[in-house]
């Protein structure tokens, strides 16, 4: 079936704080050049923000993960479990219509959904409280017929028990999911006849049921808000790195990169390896540190606490700044950047000039996260970003930790030449009217 973009969309899609600091925990699993592996997760939370993915939502988890939009496009529209056009405000049914469930009554499910939500799959319901589907094989065929909603299994449903479910819902009542016709999980209807012995200290429900119930509202498993957002794994997990003995722990576990700057000494000395980076947790602070650890990189004394936290880009030989902090002097004479990232360093700042700095995010592409990365590194004004050429195009590329190739894919250089010029462009007239970022 062909899956395309609905065609109203939204001009604009964010995370909200939560979800965000979630992602970033998300994408902190992965290697560097793997971020993509975590386009499933992000998409699907950002689905449950929403209630269906728009396009500025595909866009915007490309963007977070250095992927093409079309490769984001292209797993949103093949796994059906992504909806890309407006969902009911209350619930999606998908009623699984393949083959057990289908001799067992779903053609039944079906025309309740068209009787009571809406005559046509993916139409929204009078009240825009429901919509429906048929899907493929929900594995549930021993329980047939049954529906999905949001998280949860409906099963053994009946033609009037699934009406009953659907009013119930429209009456802000929470329908227990599970088998809908008295038996525990999926043996027999009379009760077990083998293994009868193990057939005891059990829940009152199954497992998936028994969660439910102990959280008391379903429809919360719709939306993605039953559940607190963890993220063990950088603190817990094969992530983290324990302090070496001897250190004292309790001072160490808030530093970031920028306090542990501040310890070093004026003089050029080794850096710690890259695993030596703090992963303490996933706020924005701690995430914008992971995505620009020190990766052999030796430091020096920083000028100022944000700019130790925002180291510049890995390189295999060590690295020092000038006196001014303009021009680094790098591996080569020239300043190019040697080992993975490639091209020439352009000239950076210290500090935006008097008049402030100019907003970066005018410039689509850079959004808060990255605008800072950008302050980080030394670039404040647009006409800085307008005279890169393209060697320096390539080592900006190179060194967004994170967000790399993002320069070139949306021609940064032509956007900041008119901005700075005074002009505008498209999409800085849509960021000045607001709700982009």
């Amino acid at each position: 079936m062909l899956r395309r973009l609905y065609k109203d969309q939204p001009e604009s899609f964010a995370f909200s704080a939560a979800n965000q600091a979630w992602a970033e925990g998300q994408i902190a699993k992965y290697p560097e050049g793997r971020q993509a592996s975590a386009i499933i997760p992000l998409l699907w939370r950002a689905q449950e923000q929403e209630g269906w993915l728009t396009r500025p939502a595909i866009e915007h988890v490309a963007d977070m993960l250095g992927m093409a939009y079309i490769r984001a496009l292209e797993v949103a529209s093949f796994y059906f479990m992504f909806q890309m056009q407006p969902v009911g405000s209350v619930a999606h049914f998908q009623i699984c219509g393949t083959t057990s469930c289908m001799i067992c009554g779903a053609e039944d499910l079906v025309a309740v959904c068209r009787e009571k939500v809406a005559p046509n799959p993916h139409e929204l319901s009078p009240d825009g409280k429901f919509s429906w589907e048929e899907v493929e094989c929900l594995g549930a065929c021993t329980n047939a017929p049954m529906a999905q909603i949001g998280k949860d299994y409906y099963e053994d449903l009946t033609a009037e028990r699934f009406a009953e479910i659907i009013d119930e819902m429209a009456a802000g009542k929470t329908p227990l999911p599970g088998p809908q016709n008295g038996r525990y999980a999926a043996e027999p209807k009379s009760g077990l006849t083998s293994l009868t012995e193990f057939d005891s200290g059990r829940t009152k429900y199954n497992g998936s049921v028994q969660r439910a119930a102990d959280i008391g509202d379903t429809i919360k498993r719709i939306d993605g808000t039953e559940v607190p957002l963890l993220t063990p794994w950088v603190t817990k997990g094969a992530m983290h790195q324990p302090a070496k003995p001897g250190k004292n722990i309790a001072a160490e576990e808030g530093d970031t990169p920028a306090k542990t700057a501040k310890k070093t000494e004026a003089k050029v000395t080794k850096a710690p390896a890259a695993k030596e980076a703090p992963k303490d947790d996933v706020s924005d602070k701690a995430a914008e540190a992971l995505s620009k650890k020190p990766k052999g990189r030796p430091a020096s004394k920083p000028e100022t606490a944000g700019e130790a936290a925002r180291a510049d880009a890995p390189a295999k030989a060590p690295k020092a700044r000038s006196a001014k902090g303009d021009v680094p002097m790098a591996g080569t004479k020239d300043g190019t950047a040697e080992g993975p990232a490639q091209g020439k360093k352009p000239r950076t700042m210290k500090a935006p000039r008097k008049a402030g700095a100019d907003d970066l995010k005018m410039i689509k592409g850079v959004g808060p996260k990255l605008e800072q990365m950008l302050h980080g590194m030394g670039f404040y004004h647009f006409d800085q970003v307008a005279k890169w050429s393209a060697d320096e195009v390539s080592w900006v590329d190179q060194n967004l930790e994170g967000f790399k190739g993002r320069v070139s894919r949306d021609n940064w250089v032509e956007q900041a030449k008119l901005l700075s010029e005074g002009k505008e462009t498209e999409f800085s007239k849509r960021a000045k009217k607001g709700g982009v970022y």
